[in-house]
């Protein structure tokens, strides 16, 4: 029986960021090979974006959040691999941004995607409502009519979120209108007791409106999301491990990689 083919994914580290080994290890768990490569050698031509069927840009705090969370990374990615990320999101592979990664690609224009302009800011990640860094877990409702390759078949998720960045706001109701038209609305904060999205905090850890906590492009291959999906790669990284009986279990988080690794087997 053959071996199934081995996806390579690659994780962006360097200046400030600080997410790659969990997330290297969600690729790895999830069947994928998993490659750190500093933004310094990509900018340099040492490495190339196109030895990759995955594109990861990960937690932290990129360039020390200077000029807003993400800003910096997200113009020098602009400004020198424009082209590069035009070649890899038109072969159809995979990007997928989490907490600081998702404001850079907010700010690069990657999210939305709409019109299939993915160099244009119509979105932000601003400040949370509350003005403090949010460091608590959440409960994630799933859009099950969304075309986000990583979300399909989950219809919820306990996550951890830490940000101070992370409330969704777009250029007008019209650019939130065709996101919400669209179905790019991947997944959003839920209120524990109805399932429900939700505006309210705690459970809305930062004010989005109507609870949105990650968005995919039209395509549902490019998605980006506020909490941390690779921090709740085992059972017992959730904090109520011990009282639902998941010291044996697999963490909530790993389902977003497998989906991303399953959709690369079938389609490349």
């Amino acid at each position: 029986m053959p071996k199934p083919k081995k996806v390579k994914a690659l994780v962006i580290t360097g200046y400030g960021l600080n997410c790659e080994a969990e997330t290297s290890h969600a690729f790895k768990i999830a069947g994928a090979e998993a490659s750190e490569v500093h933004l310094n050698d990509l900018l340099a031509g040492l490495r190339t974006i196109d030895e990759f069927e995955m594109l990861a840009f990960i937690g932290g705090f990129s360039f020390g959040d200077h000029l807003g969370a993400g800003t910096v990374f997200a113009t020098r990615m602009k400004y020198r691999m424009k082209d590069a990320l035009d070649r890899f999101i038109k072969s159809g592979r995979l990007i997928i941004g989490l907490c600081n990664g998702f404001q850079t690609m907010v700010k690069l224009g990657l999210l939305p995607g709409l019109d299939g302009d993915y160099f244009r800011r119509s979105a932000t990640l601003a400040w949370n409502d509350s003005g403090v860094f949010r460091d608590a877990w959440v409960r994630l409702a799933i859009n099950p009519e969304s075309p986000c390759v990583f979300t399909k078949g989950i219809e919820t998720l306990d996550l951890p979120v830490r940000h101070g960045e992370g409330k969704f706001m777009t250029e007008n109701a019209d650019v939130l209108g065709r996101i919400l038209k669209g179905n790019l609305v991947a997944l959003s904060y839920a209120d524990p007791a109805t399932g429900r999205p939700t505006e309210e905090f705690p459970h809305n850890p930062n004010g989005s409106a109507l609870g949105i906590a990650g968005i995919c492009d039209p395509t549902g291959r490019i998605f980006g999301m506020m909490p941390h999906p690779e921090a709740h790669l085992f059972g017992v990284n959730n904090p109520q491990w011990a009282r639902k009986g998941l010291a044996n279990s697999e963490g909530a988080g790993l389902r977003i990689f497998r989906n991303a690794v399953e959709f690369v087997r079938q389609h490349f």
